[in-house]
């Protein structure tokens, strides 16, 4: 029985946990549970998280809200985040590569071909794809949106069956209990037009992706008849209890 493929997109906000590090707890926490989806599922990682790697190394002397600052740090940090998925993953016996691409590989075909050639080789073979934005050379990303939209450019090109996008939340709220203790998660979605009623416009503390980068990537997977959970990555566990369904997370289908 062919295994069901999962698209698992990684904010920075998500591999911090919400602090000015990576956590390699939080890596552990994801490799754990891809490890023991393995007989089910293969997963493809679109992560961000480069930026803020490279800040535990390096402070440079400029203004790093500059785009070639970022691009920088961008380069610095990146083989630092692969490292720290390589070692966790390996002590669980997980294999990973790594895959950098930019939005121009998306508008040609003989690239789209080679990117799905390349990574099918790849998952065939037990090897976990990272894929990121390639910082160095581009900025639209870097900006806004945090890996969203490449989550959902690529759960397409790659026919994957579910895109799940970690972020810091229990999915996405019903505007009217935002300012509740425990607002309302919206469980099911068809029309997202009712979700851009809902959300608001505040951006994650180290990502640049708001819900709205987020709703526009699942409009993209939508497309594609891809359904996108909004799940809290912040939670141990997050993963297998959303396909368990026993979390509040927001589906749209």
């Amino acid at each position: 029985m062919a295994k069901k493929r999962i698209l698992l997109k990684l904010g920075s906000n998500t591999l911090t946990k919400e602090t000015n590090h990576i956590s390699r707890g939080k890596i552990e926490d994801i490799g754990i549970q891809i490890a023991a989806l393995n007989d089910e599922y293969e997963f493809i990682i679109v992560s961000s998280g480069a930026i803020a790697a490279a800040k535990q190394f390096v402070k440079l002397d400029k203004n790093d809200k500059d785009v070639f600052i970022k691009q920088a740090l961008a380069s610095i940090g990146q083989p630092h985040l692969m490292r720290i998925y390589n070692e966790n993953f390996k002590d669980l016996g997980l294999h990973t590569s790594q895959c950098l691409l930019s939005y121009s590989d998306f508008e040609k075909e003989q690239t789209k071909k080679n990117i799905v050639n390349t990574i099918n080789v790849l998952v065939k073979n037990n090897y976990i794809p990272i894929i990121n934005e390639n910082d160095t050379v581009a900025t639209d990303e870097i900006k806004f949106g945090d890996n969203d939209k490449l989550a959902a450019l690529t759960a397409v090109l790659l026919e994957v069956d579910i895109l799940i996008i970690a972020t810091n939340t229990n999915g996405i709220y019903t505007k009217a209990s935002i300012g509740n203790p425990n607002p309302e998660t919206i469980a099911i979605v068809n029309d997202l037009r009712i979700l851009e009623k809902e959300i608001g416009e505040a951006k994650s503390s180290h990502g640049t992706g708001g819900m709205q980068s987020k709703i526009e990537a699942a409009a993209i997977a939508k497309e594609a008849n891809i359904e996108t959970w909004i799940v809290n990555g912040l939670n141990d566990n997050f993963i297998l209890n959303a396909l368990k369904n026993e979390i509040l997370f927001t589906k749209i289908i």
